[in-house]
């Protein structure tokens, strides 16, 4: 037969869940504990539900805690989701459990690919779980490790004394392990049946199994990534939140024009601030795609951001004509700079009226319409959102609660199938910028056109709860392709320099 006509085995993600969360000082599993607006096992099963490579996951829970993940996946709509099973009381044991439940069904010679997973691991990048997929095509065994930047030292205690060094390894061979590790079914079931004859059995990983007890089967190793970090000590939970917060989000893009067509045709969106610029732009690229747009301005439609009741009229109007409101956009800001401790109270009351109320506002008026049509609110923030900067405080402050804001309400309305998302352009050129900055230097701005571009995907995707950075070397797709560590990195850079 043919290599095109061997079906190809079907792979599972065992996603490893049963820790207690009593090393981050929890009284309920860490796995559980909310990061970025959703519990972690939630962001770790979302990354093997869109991976196109994953035909179905297991989940394995700390015992008493089932019900509880079995609630976030119907809640996350998780269709990959096949099973969550009590886990035992060693690592060892939970793995054995899955092995159990991953053969039932399966058809005598059958195998099957499974990759296991720290479910505290929430930051697993799709590069890495594609690697370990194709890695099964030509190993048995496949691990995941990145290079140590640290010197390991080996030491041994004598008595009262401490520790002293014995060892110091070679660095440029040490590796620091992570998952996913991947393997034949057949292949680490047949490891564990060996160790079950060792009554001095105990491992960590499943590598180390597999490595002991069948020490014919090569282990490859495939590369991993910084961010892939595992959420463990007190500390990791800051980190781990920090990293969610800046790490922006490659957009799907519809295929052609043809499909955004068909996607938007009979759509109704609102957008606020669309007298304008983005707002102006996104609302142009829509109705070409033929959506019915309501593009809202002071000064074209009198609709003033800050009233209530204008926002109110506004949708009350879209949604009388067209009978559903499907997306609705807010691009609407002011930008003051200036010493806080020389701005008048005007000023400051502007700033949070347009750039904090407003969204608010809008976001408590648009619910209930994109609660009937399960669509998205989309809301802006700016590249100093993640630190604040001398006479920007008003400017960014606002802007950083934008982030907030879409975090929490897209955790809040997820069971309404409401999606909410924050885009992040990197200096734009708008009329707004132009009024406080003039005139800059051609090729240094990012365009209103490409910025808009990026808002129509993400609205027209799945996506919620991100931040989507738009950057020039990129402006399609809303990120660039570093790597999710180096990508991070980067945007604490550029936002630092960046208003």
């Amino acid at each position: 037969m043919s290599a095109q006509h061997i079906a190809k085995a079907r792979t599972t993600a065992v996603v490893l869940a049963g820790g207690t969360g009593q090393r981050v000082g929890l009284a309920i599993p860490k796995q559980l504990l909310k990061i970025a607006g959703k519990a972690v096992i939630e962001h770790t099963l979302s990354i093997f539900e869109q991976a196109d490579s994953i035909d179905d996951i297991i989940v394995l829970m700390a015992p008493g805690y089932v019900s509880d993940v079995e609630k976030i996946v119907a809640k996350a709509g998780l269709t990959k989701v096949t099973q969550v099973i009590e886990g035992g009381s060693t690592r060892n044991e939970t793995t054995e459990r899955a092995i159990a439940a991953l053969g039932e069904g399966l058809a005598e010679g059958e195998d099957r690919n499974v990759l296991f997973h720290d479910a505290v691991r929430p930051l697993l990048s799709q590069r890495v779980i594609k690697d370990c997929v194709d890695a099964l095509d030509r190993y048995q065994a496949v691990d995941v490790a990145i290079p140590s930047a640290d010197t390991i030292i080996v030491t041994r205690t004598h008595g009262d004394d401490g520790e002293f060094i014995t060892d110091v390894p070679d660095r440029s061979r040490l590796r620091r392990g992570q998952t996913p590790q991947a393997f034949k079914l057949s292949t680490i079931r047949r490891a564990y049946e060996v160790a079950a004859g060792d009554p001095n059995f105990q491992a960590t990983d499943d590598c180390s199994v597999v490595l002991k007890y069948l020490p014919d089967v090569p282990i490859y190793v495939v590369a991993g990534d910084e961010y892939n970090m595992k959420v463990t000590q007190p500390v990791d939970v800051f980190i781990a939140d920090k990293l969610f917060q800046l790490a922006s989000t490659a957009v799907p893009q519809p295929a052609d024009d043809a499909a955004y067509r068909e996607l938007l045709t009979g759509k109704t969106l609102v957008v606020f601030g669309g007298s304008y610029g983005i707002g102006a732009d996104i609302a142009a690229l829509a109705e070409s795609y033929g959506a019915d747009v309501y593009a809202l301005g002071r000064s074209t439609t009198g609709t003033h951001v800050e009233n209530p009741e204008d926002i109110d009229a506004a949708l009350s109007k879209a949604h009388a004509d067209t009978g559903r409101i499907d997306y609705v956009v807010n691009t609407a800001g002011v930008l003051r700079i200036g010493k806080l401790a020389e701005t008048d109270s005007e000023t400051i009351q502007e700033a949070l009226n347009v750039n904090y109320l407003a969204p608010v506002q809008i976001a408590r008026a648009s619910y209930r319409y994109l609660a009937e049509t399960r669509g998205q609110l989309l809301l802006y923030t700016s590249s100093s959102y993640t630190r604040g900067r001398a006479e920007y405080s008003l400017y960014s402050s606002t802007k950083a609660a934008m982030v907030n804001l879409t975090q929490a309400l897209s955790d809040e309305w997820a069971g309404e199938g409401v999606r909410v998302n924050c885009v992040n352009p990197e200096r734009t050129a708008t009329p707004m910028r132009t009024k406080a900055f003039g005139e800059e230097p051609a090729g240094t701005l990012l365009s209103s056109e490409a910025v808009a571009r990026t808002s129509l995907a993400v609205l027209l995707s799945e996506m919620t709860g991100h931040v989507i950075d738009v950057r020039q070397q990129d402006p399609t797709r809303g990120a660039s392709e570093a790597s999710g560590f180096e990508q991070a990195l980067a945007a604490v850079l550029d936002r630092q320099a960046d208003v």
